[in-house]
């Protein structure tokens, strides 16, 4: 069965025997943050009709309308648009004693951005499968194209904690269009540590303006998760300094749209110690791209196989020193692994307000479905996933900031729990709302696993 309607019952409260203690600390964790609501940040009514009118809840009408919440021949876009003041209800509060005051006007900042320019449209571009080029532009003129670059290249100088923040906000509204961003940067921040100081001053103000986008290649048709077994080669042409590249890649975000690829090249022996990185411009001869991937989710965001026939890229678009392209992938991977962890968390944040606030009006059996016990227990298990994630993150992005020597372990760490935790809190908001969380009308279905 594809679904699993999870139906509240009344439980009564029991006198909590020795058997029960576990079930008492769900109980006053519910109670808990439930309580905490008071501090939840409730948009404004002009953010509240964007929300509606923007496709991600369809059908604005009377939203005060009793009946619409308790009649079971009600349509899904009645019962959405009923709920959507109480969807939209966002928790912003919970870290911010972890929080310096840059970091505070930096979130600030994303989360109005995300309001007005990615949460209304974030439904339509999945739908129509279009990757939304100006609005990250937009973003950029913010400082978000290049958040790990330095000022003199039009960078914002910022650190891995800091984007962590920036990220989760963005990723509130659209987790596809932030994560390329994510790999926008990443790409960026890679030229900005490893290039030279003319590579820097050639290729990254272009990029920090993101007037050329940029795309992240490494990995391949049967070279995944092992990176050092990659084939696509970087040879010396006779009696010239240039390389010519051959191979595909596979699974590339931005594949056939980005303006600039960062690829991943063996020249030298088998191994980690025989790779390099490569700066190739779309618009080189030999360079073609396979077909858009007709993804379950992300379709804002094209993917597609990079191809390298007889490329040939000149010996300045060479970033950093032969053999070390291994060194500066796994370097990549480590900001790249906080990124989608933090993509993660915005996501999930969302799904669990969206959820609050359909079960807060909701009503069953002659009450609001939040009322129930074992609601509540599913709201506290929920959001203590998204902390618990957040934090994991946090800690990874503060290692990475002071090149801890655990930084790679602890990126690792935060990306397999909070994808993995994140993914089941979405299934979870989905689930608390029925039959309907299945249907386009909610937000909620864009994010589910299904």
């Amino acid at each position: 069965m594809l679904l699993q309607f999870n139906l509240p019952i009344p439980i009564p409260i029991p006198c909590f025997p020795t058997s029960s203690l576990i079930d008492m600390g769900s109980f006053q964790l519910s109670r808990a943050l439930l309580g905490s609501r008071r501090n939840w940040v409730v948009r404004s009514q002009a953010s509240l009709t964007r929300f509606c009118s923007s496709g991600v809840i369809k059908g604005v009408s009377d939203t005060s309308s009793p009946s619409v919440h308790e009649s079971p021949s009600a349509s899904a876009s009645e019962h959405a648009v009923a709920n959507a003041s109480e969807a939209i209800l966002k928790s912003r509060t919970w870290n911010e004693h972890q929080l310096t005051a840059d970091q505070l006007q930096f979130r600030s900042l994303a989360s109005d951005f995300a309001e007005n320019e990615l949460m209304p449209f974030a439904a339509q571009w999945d739908e129509q499968k279009h990757f939304p080029v100006e609005v990250l532009r937009k973003a950029a003129g913010l400082g978000f194209g290049g958040l790990y670059c330095g000022h003199d290249v039009g960078g914002s100088g910022l650190s891995r904690a800091d984007g962590a923040v920036i990220f989760e906000a963005l990723a509130y509204a659209d987790v596809s269009t932030t994560a390329y961003l994510t790999i926008h940067n990443m790409c960026a921040s890679l030229i900005e540590r490893y290039g030279t100081e003319d590579q820097r001053q050639d290729f990254l103000r272009e990029l920090t303006s993101m007037d050329l986008l940029a795309s992240y290649c490494l990995t391949e048709p049967n070279s995944g998760s092992d990176a050092a077994s990659l084939q696509t080669t970087a040879r010396r042409q006779a009696g010239s300094t240039d390389y010519i590249l051959n191979g595909e890649k596979a699974f590339i975000s931005g594949g056939g749209a980005a303006d600039v690829y960062l690829v991943m090249a063996r020249t030298g022996e088998a191994g980690p110690k025989g790779i390099s990185c490569f700066y190739v411009d779309k618009d080189s001869k030999g360079l073609s791209f396979g077909r858009q991937e007709d993804k379950l989710g992300w379709r804002s965001q094209p993917t597609s196989s990079v191809i390298l026939d007889d490329v040939r890229v000149p010996e300045r678009c060479l970033i950093g020193k032969e053999g070390e392209g291994f060194t500066i992938a796994m370097s990549a991977l480590d900001g790249g692994r906080i990124n989608i962890a933090t993509c993660s968390v915005g996501g999930a944040q969302f799904c669990v307000d969206a959820a609050q606030g359909y079960v807060s009006t909701r009503k069953q059996f002659g009450k609001a479905i939040i009322d129930f016990q074992n609601t509540q227990f599913k709201l506290a298990d929920m959001l203590t996933k998204v902390q618990a994630s957040r934090c994991l993150v946090l800690n990874a992005a503060t290692a990475l900031d002071s090149k801890a020597p655990w930084a790679s372990a602890s990126a690792a760490m935060a990306k397999r729990f909070a994808t993995d935790e994140c993914y089941n809190v979405a299934n979870d908001a989905l689930q608390l709302h029925g039959g309907y969380g299945y249907l386009k009308d909610y937000a909620v279905c864009e994010l589910s696993p299904f």
